[in-house]
């Protein structure tokens, strides 16, 4: 058993829990504590009611996901939201959430990781927002169907393309998870492809009128990589198992 204390002490200074500014809903850090001590870490990318029946069995543990418990906001306390709450501290599983600072970190980031997983090059931070960088840019050689088929075969789905730029590719902007709003902004920076989650309707059309690639490559899929990768260290640093609570949900 470990100390949950030094776990999530650990997780707050190491992401810079508190000083990267975040959706009001994300809540980042401990979002529901258990009786102190813990004996697994299971990591997941949503807290969802099948994600916290699954993680429940197996002992007092940490739930370290990317989309918490709050995400929704405030709201009452019944139906599938209070048997969360319920059947999380019956077990006495912690859940600790990490949003944005997950996706940034320069290791354990979702941006990171992924844009590494694809093969880009010179990845450096990209795209300010509020002094934070929402994703990462870098170089890539290839055409587009060379991509997509890069993409496919590392997060094991179909991806969704707007070929609006030019055939051949050298340079990505990524972000993982919902950006597609962001297409404007990116296609300013002057990367030849943009790389995201998914996005609204309308930003198909714009990636074609701003002359820029558009990959869709799905929400879910794009950001398991920080949970892994953190839940990972974390059983290195406190010699804890450690497990991953797949639930895509093809979005």
């Amino acid at each position: 058993m470990v100390s949950l204390k030094e776990v999530v002490e650990f997780l707050d200074q190491e992401l810079n829990t508190s000083g990267i500014s975040d959706y009001p809903g994300a809540v980042n850090g401990l979002q529901l504590e258990n009786g102190g001590e813990i004996c697994r870490v299971v990591a997941a990318v949503d807290a969802s009611l099948s994600v916290i029946q699954a993680a429940a069995a197996g002992g007092p543990g940490l739930l370290v996901v990317h989309h918490g418990i709050f995400w929704q906001g405030v709201q009452p306390v019944t139906g599938a939201y209070y048997r969360k709450l319920k059947i999380a501290m019956d077990a006495g599983l912690a859940i600790y959430s990490s949003h944005l600072p997950l996706d940034l970190h320069p290791e354990f980031g979702n941006n990171p990781l992924f844009a590494q997983a694809i093969g880009m090059k010179n990845i450096e931070p990209f795209l300010l927002h509020k002094g934070s960088p929402m994703g990462v840019r870098g170089n890539w050689q290839g055409s587009r169907k060379m991509l997509a088929q890069r993409l496919q075969d590392e997060l094991g789905g179909p991806v969704h393309l707007c070929p609006g730029g030019q055939e051949e590719i050298a340079s990505i902007g990524l972000i993982t998870g919902g950006a597609g709003s962001e297409v404007a902004k990116v296609a300013l920076t002057g990367v030849d492809t943009f790389i995201t989650g998914e996005g609204p309707h309308w930003s198909y059309s714009l990636a074609e009128e701003l002359g820029i690639n558009l990959f869709y490559a799905g929400h879910y899929a794009t950001e398991t990589y920080g949970v892994k990768a953190i839940s990972k260290r974390i059983s290195g640093l406190f010699k804890l198992p450690w497990s991953f609570q797949d639930h895509p949900t093809g979005l």
